[in-house]
């Protein structure tokens, strides 16, 4: 069966092999593991994306900027689970690498606890109490109620979210991509075939939506549970990962490892995606036109930024388990054909957006006005995706390394520093929304050169000698 995606990926390995600018066993493996999870990512953003357009076309702009003003809390699951999800492929990858299935076991379930114990009080809080939330960010009657009804459903499925980022990283450290691209594509596949009877024909608009997410997000997590505890799936078959009887449930100098590594990236993914709070507040200064606008380039860049998924944690995967056998011309061969891959990729998902983006803003809407605001939009975010094509790029050997400090540090300058004082400017000046076309520039580019500067410099090769000595090995 043609597969277009992996297709894809594989000649742009190939083309780029055929330079001279990777080698060619490692674009194949960097290759092999990295398609599969890009296909999750397609996925996935288009299950939030489908969430959008559908609500949208049932209920009209108000409910698009009410989906943007819920998802951004929503978001928080992937924030949280996604830090410390970032740890555990950076700990199951190294003792892949150094042979230690106790290890494996005791980075799974200490990150699954450490992941749900950290989403179950913010779905709780949201799921009781979220209008007062909403109304922190947004604006206009009828968007904050669209808002509070989405998040309120929503808000408990992040327990699920996090515990699938979790379990999907881990079969990406053992070199497995595909099993989480079959459940995890498979349930935003069947989240999406939900919405249409939940959003049209029971007629429950937002609530449909989110209650798609919630049962799909359910069933993924009872398919890895499965998994992990009996070690094969059916239609899947053997799985490289399987959790012993004997396993620790908890591990005092795993979770020690575990809090290293996944603070930093937690904050990261704070400062990359709740960033999203304080932006959508002042894109709500320029009007209820510009918020819609704005909510539909973000799910179209949130799209364009799958290759970073596979990429990145392709990178962290392989630059691990080189680092786990002490091989050190594998460890940088790898991190930097990663890196060129990377941006290859995006530079192709980047350009072919830029040129349609038109057609594909009036999947989102229709009225002139919001149309012409969509278009200018997105064909920022395409100038915006480039640099983090660059950013994921660099940020997969850091990752493997745990050298999870810099990335924080590089996206909080970039949107603290960079990107909302100048839309602000934009929002309060003659600027206008010239000023929002540069911040959503600034947001990916400051980070990017700070990353890539850090990646030049060696040092995170430094870090990970440190982190491979204090790796636990459970007796």
């Amino acid at each position: 069966m043609l597969n277009p995606v992996r297709a894809t990926i594989e000649g742009i390995g190939r083309l780029l092999t055929y330079l001279g600018w990777i080698d060619g066993d490692r674009a194949y493996r960097i290759a092999d593991l990295a398609w599969p999870r890009i296909v999750t990512g397609i996925a996935r953003m288009s299950k939030s994306t489908a969430d959008v357009a559908m609500v949208g076309i049932a209920l009209g702009p108000a409910a698009i900027a009410g989906v943007g003003y819920g998802l951004p809390f929503w978001m928080l699951a992937f924030i949280l689970g996604g830090g410390v999800a970032g740890g555990t492929i950076s700990l199951v990858s190294q003792r892949v690498g150094a042979d230690e299935e106790r290890g494996v076991d005791a980075a799974i379930t200490v990150s699954a606890i450490v992941a749900a114990g950290v989403t179950i009080p913010f779905a709780g809080l949201f799921g009781f109490i979220p209008e007062p939330f909403i109304q922190i960010i947004g604006s206009g009657e009828q968007a904050i109620t669209y808002g509070a009804d989405y998040l309120r459903v929503a808000s408990l499925a992040m327990p699920f979210a996090a515990l699938n980022l979790v379990a999907s990283r881990a079969f990406v450290g053992a070199n497995d991509a595909q099993t989480p691209m079959m459940i995890r594509a498979g349930a935003a596949v069947g989240n999406i075939v939900l919405n249409v009877p939940l959003i049209f024909v029971f007629d429950l608009g937002v609530v449909g939506a989110a209650l798609g997410t919630l049962i799909s997000n359910a069933a993924a997590t009872a398919f890895f549970a499965a998994g992990l505890l009996r070690g094969h799936l059916p239609m899947i078959g053997a799985l490289p990962l399987r959790l012993h009887r004997a396993a620790p449930f908890w591990n005092g100098e795993t979770a020690r490892s575990l809090r290293r590594i996944a603070t930093p990236l937690v904050l990261r993914n704070v400062a990359l995606n709740g960033g999203e709070f304080p932006m959508l507040a002042i894109v709500s200064l320029f009007g209820p036109n510009a918020v819609a606008a704005f909510v539909v380039a973000l799910r179209v860049r949130a799209l364009m930024n799958t290759p970073g998924w596979g990429f990145g944690l392709a990178s962290s995967s392989l630059v691990g388990q080189a680092m786990g056998t002490g091989d050190a011309r594998s460890t940088t061969g790898y991190a930097q054909d990663a890196l060129r891959f990377t941006v290859a990729a995006y530079g192709v998902t980047a350009l072919c957006v830029f040129a349609f983006a038109g057609p594909i803003s009036t999947l989102f809407v229709q009225d002139p006005e919001v149309l012409e605001i969509t278009i200018a939009l997105v064909r920022a975010t395409c100038l915006s995706v480039l640099a983090w094509g660059l950013m994921n790029g660099a940020l997969g050997p850091l990752r493997a390394a745990g050298d999870t400090r810099w990335p924080f540090y590089a996206q909080v300058f970039g949107l603290v520093i960079c990107a909302l004082p100048t839309a602000y400017l934009g929002a309060t000046t003659e600027l206008g929304f010239y000023g929002l076309y540069a911040a959503l520039i600034l947001e990916t580019g400051v980070p990017a050169a700070i990353l890539y500067m850090r990646y030049r410099s060696g040092r995170w090769n430094d870090v990970a000698f440190r982190s491979q000595r204090n790796i636990s090995r459970p007796g």
